[in-house]
């Protein structure tokens, strides 16, 4: 491990090309080094590491696991493959950053915060909106009552799939639309409002596989707070939440994906005023807030806690379509 206590080393496991948006920051940081890649082809490995310029190359995710240099792991791997390589990433002495969502069960979750809590170790989940300017103002603005008391919220992401073989449809590795990118607005939703659903409901369209390829809920609060979601793999791209107050509503049309330059719309019955944001790079603060989590033992900001209500919410979801009913939480 790195001794040094004002820095941290990062490995990745996999060649996932999300790597690359993890790349850049991790450069960009003065706190945190990228410099170790595993694959379970040392070749592969190898040719990554000669790509990306990284030191250090190994031929399986093991051989990762056991370089003491390397301080902090980062899991890209498929969905279900996400609780069995954090939990061996913390018995192995790491800190975890883990590509959403977090986990696939709540058994899975619970077995990762035992071993974090064991080991003494940092595992968050890796929603990079969550730490954005643009997410941080959205919530204040909601918080300091600009908009009014909450009333309703509905968001929506969605993208055309068009590889028939592609592992967000494998029901294996955990595919299914609202796992990959209906976890956003669920995520959202619950971050903007502060509680967790009480009752939720849900209708999806399968591919030939089993897995949603179209999804839409609905979440209901308490206090009567309200929400919709869609998303799926059979639109074009499509990412906006808007957030409805009694005396005003929020529309954030990039929420999920927010760069340098953003903007907000607030309307009243009176105005539409358009809120111009400065942002940063959107990968940045994940790895930032995951360094102030280990070097300053602050609190991550999305909680264990936190991830694993998403889960549950996307389960009962999930549940609610099944079986075609309400399902309370």
């Amino acid at each position: 491990m790195n001794d040094t206590f004002s820095s941290l080393n990062w490995g990745i496991l996999g060649t996932a090309r999300i790597n690359r948006e993890l790349i850049t920051p991790l450069r960009a940081s003065k706190r945190n080094k990228l410099i170790a890649i595993a694959s379970r082809d040392d070749d592969r490995a190898k040719s990554y590491a000669r790509e990306w310029d990284i030191p250090k190359a190994y031929g399986s995710y093991e051989a990762l696991l056991s370089d003491p240099d390397v301080d902090v792991i980062y899991n890209p791997l498929p969905n279900s493959m996400h609780a069995l390589w954090t939990i061996k990433s913390a018995q192995a002495g790491k800190h975890i950053l883990c590509e959403k969502p977090l986990a696939l069960s709540l058994e899975e979750i619970r077995a990762m915060k035992d071993a974090a809590n064991q080991a003494n170790v940092v595992i968050a989940e890796a929603f990079m909106y969550r730490h954005h300017p643009q997410t941080l103002k959205v919530k204040e603005m909601v918080e300091t009552g600009m908009i009014g008391d909450l009333c309703f919220i509905r968001g929506s992401f969605t993208f055309r799939l068009n590889r028939a073989d592609d592992i967000r449809l494998d029901p294996a590795l955990g595919g299914g639309s609202i796992w990959d990118v209906g976890c956003y607005p669920i995520s959202y939703s619950r971050m903007i409002i502060g509680k967790e659903p009480v009752e939720v409901f849900g209708w999806q369209r399968t591919s030939h596989s089993g897995v949603d390829e179209v999804f839409c809920g609905q979440m209901r609060f308490a206090g009567n707070v309200l929400a919709q979601f869609d998303c799926g793999f059979r639109s074009p791209y499509r990412a906006a939440v808007e957030i409805v107050g009694t005396s005003g509503a929020l529309l954030i049309p990039n929420p999920f994906k927010p760069g340098r330059k953003e903007k907000i719309i607030l309307t009243s019955d009176s105005e539409k005023k358009t809120i111009q944001i400065i942002g940063s790079e959107l990968y940045i603060g994940e790895v930032e807030d995951l360094a102030d989590a280990v070097l300053l033992r602050n609190l991550p900001r999305i909680s264990l806690e936190d991830s694993s209500n998403n889960v549950a919410t996307i389960l009962a979801l999930l549940r609610s379509a099944q079986d075609g009913c309400p399902v309370q939480i």
